[in-house]
């Protein structure tokens, strides 16, 4: 398009071309996103609530994990809204920032100090990223395994990670690293071609395939026993029982005692 005259047929014919790749694009990154979503909460809840079966020592069958998964789902949603609503304020708010000192104090300072000063700016904004990213991780669990979630799930999981944010941010780091070496390896021998022995694209795509499950499905298993670490270090004892009552109220196993059921009146001699 950049080497054709505009207001020809030939630039309108390239024009509506590219517009309609570009609708194509975007609707697939809506549905991929979408279905992305929706199967990473169904398996958080799936993969949590097995953790916490195993723990408890309760028996844990396909058809149980498959039959709480809905009722879990929902309350992961409402967690994921309320994290998705507080990344958003605060890009909205660090982009206000960046933008006020750009008009007010970036166009009177020497260069190098505007680059030190953004340099600072961009560290603080991805230092915020990342604390985000870990109480989120952390609520997701803590949204399966207790009573809470939504925005009383990430206060618990902001609490829960306080003496042990060193050890959250490395588990976060080598997994981001874990991820983007796979990405690195798809993009390069199944997007470019390049090739390393015999095997050709399609082998690399379902070895990446299998990387990227196997990494996800380690993630998950790593948040719970993290979950449980970080329990223990503020010596909040877990009670199997009280948890596995937990995991049977999914099941419709279990209905915790309110306290009108146990008052005298309700009783009949």
């Amino acid at each position: 398009m950049m080497d054709t005259p505009q207001n020809t047929p030939k630039y309108q014919k390239l024009y509506k071309m590219l517009s309609s790749e570009w609708v194509t694009f975007w609707l697939f990154k809506f549905f991929y996103f979408t279905f992305l979503l929706i199967f990473s909460l169904l398996s958080t809840s799936a993969v949590v609530y097995t953790i916490a079966s195993i723990y408890t020592a309760r028996d844990v069958t396909f058809n149980k994990v498959m039959s709480v998964v809905p009722k879990v789902w929902k309350r992961l949603m409402v967690t994921f809204l309320c994290t998705f609503f507080a990344f958003f304020a605060y890009n909205i708010m660090s982009v206000l920032v960046i933008v006020i000192f750009l008009l007010t104090i970036g166009v009177h300072i020497e260069a190098t100090t505007g680059m030190v000063i953004t340099g600072f700016i961009v560290i603080t904004y991805l230092i915020g990223i990342v604390y985000l990213s870990v109480t989120w991780q952390l609520a997701s669990v803590v949204s399966v395994l207790e009573d809470s979630y939504g925005v009383e799930a990430m206060m618990k999981s902001k609490n829960l990670i306080k003496g042990k944010m060193g050890l959250s941010i490395l588990i976060f780091l080598k997994l981001s690293v874990s991820f983007i070496s796979i990405q690195f390896l798809f993009n390069k021998f199944v997007v470019l071609g390049w090739s390393l022995g015999s095997l050709d694209r399609t082998a690399y795509g379902v070895l990446c395939f299998l990387l990227l499950s196997l990494f996800f499905l380690f993630g998950l298993v790593l948040q719970t026993v993290f979950y449980f670490v970080c329990k223990s270090y503020h010596h909040e004892n877990i009670d199997k029982s009280d948890l596995s009552d937990h995991l049977e109220v999914y099941l419709g196993e279990y209905e915790p005692l309110k306290t009108k059921d146990v008052q005298l009146e309700h009783y009949h001699v």
